[in-house]
Formats: C-alpha cells, structure tokens, sequence
C-alpha cells in the first residue's frame, strides 16, 4: 500500500499539471473565439486592414493603422522613460549607501509598491487633472521643448502616465532580482579593490540580468494592454500622431471606446483588431524574451 504522503504527492503533481494545461488551453480558446469573431473582417479587408488609415463604420471601412503606431508608440516612450528610473529606484532600495538607512529604504520600497495597486482610472484623473496643467506650465517656460501648440490629451500624456504606471513593476521585480545576488559577490569584488560602482555595474547588475529582464516582460506586457488611462489621455484621434504632443490612438482604446456601440461588420472589425492586438503582444514577448534568452547564456 503507498503511503499516504505518496498520495498527496501524486495527486498535487496530477494537479499542477492540469493546471498548467488549462492555461495554455485557455489561451486556444481566446485565440479561437477572436478567430471565430473576426473571421468576417478578415475576409473583407485581408491584411490591408492593418495598414489602412480609415475607420468609417457608417461607410463600412476599416483599417487600423493609426492604433498600431500608437500603440507602439505609447509603449516604447513608456518603456524608455520606465526602464532606467525603475531601475535606478531598485539600486537605491537594495544596495547600501551611506546617506539612506535600511529603514528609510524599506518605507521607499512600500511606497512604490503602492503605485503598482493605484487603478489606472485613478491615474488617468490625475493626469488630466494635474499633468496636463502642470506640462502646459512648463509649455510657457520651455516652449522650445514642448512646441508651440496648446498641450492636451496627446500621445505624449498617455505616454508619461503610462510610465509611471509600469515603473513600479520594473522597480519591483529589479529590486527582488538584486536583492537575490549573494552578498559574497560585493565582498569579493571590493575585497579586489572594485569601487561601489565598478562592483554594481560589472558583477551585480550583470547577476541579477535575467530576474530584471523578467521585470521589463512584465511592464511590456502591461503598457501593451493598458486600457482606461490610455483612453482618457491620448485624445481618441484617428491619426498618425507626428509629435508627442499630438493627439493619436491605440487598440486597446479604439476597442473601448467603440465596442458598446457596434453592430455587424463592426463587431467584426474590433475582433480583428483585438486579435491583432493579441498577436503583437505575444509577438514582443517572445522577441524580447528571446533577447533576455541570449543575454543570460
């Protein structure tokens, strides 16, 4: 007879791998309903759809492109501005320096953890209430910088709200990653007479890369997909923005601000764009996972 632990053993395995399963087959189905649901529009507009400028549901026309840039372009400035902030901040919140106490770090560290579980319509309030003002100050200051149009809802906006919605993640998960490296590594390094800096940037950082690249993944996968922030603060305007300051589009927004409202091939052209917007996602994570794949070996 097993024993009674070999039981509970089998039986959590058994379970872990079912689970493991229905999240892969939840993500068929996903795939296979947008499919399903957007197998209309793709027979009508084929892959013009996703390099026409128009979306005209009164006239039946369709094309997404103008949501594609900006939703690439959102999530690129997003990461550029996100990235090394987050970063620095987890450096700052693990590493020891003469200046800021354990004790101070752990209360920064509680503080940016809250960011990460503010709703992003909270964010999105703020930024129209007190981004947008503060930045059409700093218009007047600097118009050099900023240009000479009046700042409002833009790509721009929903592009530095954005990074402050990520930064936590990044910060985050660098930070655990950092915190990880054993603490020999500094003592060895400086032991050889490495300063403080040469020991961050040619032993730590290099150590904790996978578990920061991990990070970066996951506040990818966020900016891609943000939705109501976005929303309020891009302007909604179905154009290929050429300036931060310009109001533009994405399809996570596209795909809010219309899907109440739509009927018919319309249905059909949001589920395309939904899968399309599916498809670029897990597009960029694989890419970059594969990055951080090579990095690491």
């Amino acid at each position: 007879m097993p024993k009674i632990s070999q039981f509970w053993d089998r039986g959590f395995v058994g379970l872990t791998a079912v689970c493991a399963l229905a999240t892969g087959g939840l993500l068929l189905a996903i795939i296979s309903i947008l499919l399903e649901q957007a197998t209309p529009a793709m027979g009508a507009f084929g892959w013009g759809f996703l390099v026409s400028h128009v979306w005209n549901p009164v006239q039946g026309q369709y094309g997404i492109w103008p949501q594609v840039w900006g939703t690439l372009c959102t999530t690129g400035t997003a990461l550029v501005l996100a990235v090394p902030l987050g970063l620095a901040v987890a450096i700052g919140l693990t590493e020891s320096w003469p200046h800021i106490s354990p004790e101070w770090q752990g209360v920064a560290a509680a503080v940016v953890e809250v960011l990460a579980a503010i709703p992003s319509v909270v964010y999105g309030l703020w930024g129209i209430f007190i981004l947008i003002p503060t930045l059409r100050t700093g218009q007047k200051l600097l118009p050099q910088i900023f240009g000479a149009g009046a700042i409002g809802p833009s790509v721009g906006v929903a592009s530095l709200v954005l990074s402050i919605m990520i930064l936590p993640t990044v910060a985050a998960v660098a930070r655990s990653s950092l915190r990880q490296v054993p603490q020999e590594y500094r003592w060895a390094a400086m032991a050889v007479g490495a300063t403080r800096w040469e020991t961050l940037l040619a032993i730590i950082l290099p150590a904790a890369r996978a578990g920061i690249g991990g990070g970066i993944l996951l506040a990818l996968a966020r900016a891609l997909g943000e939705t109501m922030a976005v929303t309020m603060l891009i302007g909604n305007a179905n154009r290929v923005s050429t300036s931060l300051w310009q109001a533009g589009s994405t399809i996570p927004s596209l795909l809010a601000n219309q899907f109440a409202e739509a009927q018919g091939m319309q249905v059909a052209a949001l589920m395309y764009a939904a899968l399309v917007l599916l498809g670029l996602t897990v597009l960029v994570q694989l890419v970059a996972r594969l990055g951080v794949g090579n990095e690491v070996g």
